[in-house]
């Protein structure tokens, strides 16, 4: 796979039942010209209404606005971000490209279109502050780039008999991946990665780094890696097929988050090491509550969670009870028991059984776990289950998934000198680092 020039990608901004946005500069539409005009578009009996100007337009069809100059910019009003997280809020948001509106599961969404480099720019200041180290922000660069090709690419390769949701009375495994998005090749918030346009540019450095990695992608055996990353692995990098689809990748291994990437002698599958692990705190890279570094890595609203290589959560019964009845839509009437069934190599919970007074049903991958487990996400699936008395007590290591880059031990990796391809060689294995266009 090798491209001549930079691709332009479809990014989804927002779905909502009208959108509102603003075009700075010259934009053209329908054989019209528009310049620092404020549209909004809704929809009506399946028709896309939009009223920009002094025009009204209804229209089944999808609508384009197309940049005129470089510096043309749209701002789109009252864009979710952090979906289902606790963080979850509205942000005006502002991007370079064109737009394009349309029609979307009884909805309008609105989409950027927008160069994978001016694209980058803005991720690597949106998943994490753009005051990281230049190894962070070159290494990210990469595999954010990486990511995304490799997205597009699956995208176009996907079968129609993919499935990511096997459910039995007893039994429910669910991930969450490529399948959700059709229409466009990824959405900006966290289920895929995180884009909030020039918002989110924070710095000369962000911009810097994606210029100096131009074109780089990981490389495995003849094409570009489906590179993954997560805030916080917990001291364990966890494996690709525990995650997603069952299909290991040898770039994608399990590996300890430390100088010494071994794991011999430590076998999270097993229960009591993976207690000993996940209660204990075990040197590794990510294992920091060094302010600067933290600062330099997360964002304001991530600097809201203050433990997340361990800790801890209390429910009630009751509480617990009614949660996983809210989340998983299940009434399991009162919990009696949380059963871990089955571990990863990081000690992530790959598969909990939930046992109800009305109801008894294993869950996995981690995410539905971490989902039916709290009111947004729980932070990682890497958790031990104890009782005080009728309450539930939810010891936890890390923060995410805990696949490829973690993104805390990177930076403390970066703070102490790493170059940002000793970065890459350590949390991807087997790579090489490529061109794919300068």
């Amino acid at each position: 796979m090798i491209v001549k020039k930079v691709p332009r990608i479809s990014v989804g901004i927002v779905t909502a039942p009208e959108i509102r946005f603003h075009l700075h500069g010259d934009y053209t539409f329908d054989q019209n010209n528009y310049q620092n005009a404020e549209g909004i578009v809704k929809l009506n009996n399946d028709h896309l209404q939009l009223e920009i100007g002094d025009n009204s337009y209804n229209t089944p069809e999808d609508l384009s606005f197309i940049a005129q100059s470089d510096d043309a910019y749209i701002e789109i009003f009252d864009v979710v971000i952090g979906v289902d997280f606790h963080w979850e809020r509205k942000e005006n948001q502002k991007f370079k490209g064109d737009l394009k509106l349309i029609k979307e599961g009884g909805f309008c969404t609105a989409i950027n279109i927008v160069s994978l480099e001016d694209y980058l720019e803005s991720v690597i200041s949106s998943e994490m502050s753009a005051t990281a180290s230049e190894a962070l922000l070159k290494a990210h660069a990469v595999i954010s780039r990486s990511w995304l090709l490799a997205q597009v690419m699956k995208q176009k390769d996907l079968d129609e008999s993919y499935q990511s949701t096997y459910e039995t009375d007893e039994e429910l495994i669910k991930w969450y991946d490529r399948e959700d998005h059709k229409n466009f090749d990824v959405c900006a918030d966290d289920h895929c990665q995180r884009y909030q346009g020039i918002t989110r540019v924070g710095t000369k450095e962000a911009v810097k780094a994606v210029q100096a990695t131009r074109g780089q992608v990981l490389w495995y055996d003849d094409e570009v890696c489906d590179a993954r990353f997560s805030k916080c692995c917990g001291g364990v990098v966890e494996s690709f097929e525990e995650v997603w689809e069952p299909e290991p990748k040898d770039y994608l291994v399990p590996l300890f988050d430390a100088e010494d990437e071994s794991l011999d002698g430590m076998d999270l599958t097993e229960e009591k090491q993976a207690i000993n692990f996940i209660k204990g705190a075990p040197d590794a890279f990510c294992n920091t509550k060094n302010p600067k570094i933290l600062a330099e890595v997360l964002n304001d609203y991530d600097q809201e969670t203050q433990n997340f290589y361990r800790w801890e959560v209390r429910y009630t019964q009751a509480e617990l009870s009614e949660l996983i009845k809210k989340r998983s839509g299940i009434d399991y009437g009162k919990i009696l028991e949380l059963i871990p069934v089955e571990r990863s190599y990081s000690g992530r919970l790959k598969k909990l059984k939930i046992v109800g007074e009305n109801h008894i049903k294993i869950i996995g991958k981690e995410l539905e776990i971490r989902k039916t487990l709290s009111d947004s996400h729980l932070f990682s699936s890497a958790l031990v289950i104890e009782r005080d008395g009728t309450d539930f007590i939810l010891y936890g290591a890390g923060w995410g998934h805990g696949v490829g880059l973690c993104q805390i031990g990177a930076a403390v990796m970066g703070a102490k000198g790493y170059n940002y391809t000793e970065i890459l060689k350590h949390y991807f294995k087997n790579i090489e680092i490529k061109n794919l266009y300068y």
